[in-house]
């Protein structure tokens, strides 16, 4: 499903059906979109999982919305040039597949990294 930035919050659509949905937030859309799969599915019985619905978000909506990330120091992480990654991030320039591989793997490496860790107090 492709997620885009609305004057409301956000939308979500699937290219090859009928599907479609929209949120404030982005935690709430993909909730959204995947109760919108499973009504649509729910005639064939068919139960789509969480896994079987994949999210696609332009860059500069994903830097804006996840300004948790800094774009500078995912550069870095990846060894990419942080100038070059701002000109994906500001929609100057366009990654190419391999580019943007390196990006979401680094991306999905930072979220994995951060899943796993457990904040302590002493």
């Amino acid at each position: 499903m492709i997620l885009e930035r609305t004057r409301t919050g956000f939308s979500a659509y699937a290219q090859e059906y009928p599907i479609y949905t929209s949120a404030e937030t982005i935690p709430e859309l993909l909730n959204n979109a995947f109760e919108a799969a499973n009504l649509y599915f729910e005639e064939e019985t068919i139960l789509i999982a969480h896994e079987n619905i994949m999210f696609e978000i332009d860059f500069k909506q994903f830097f804006k919305y996840y300004r948790v990330l800094n774009s500078n120091f995912l550069a870095k992480r990846i060894g990419m040039d942080p100038t070059l990654l701002s000109q994906y991030v500001q929609g100057h320039k366009k990654p190419s597949d391999k580019q943007r591989d390196k990006i979401l793997s680094g991306i999905h490496q930072i979220g994995k990294e951060l899943s796993e860790i457990n904040l302590i107090q002493r």
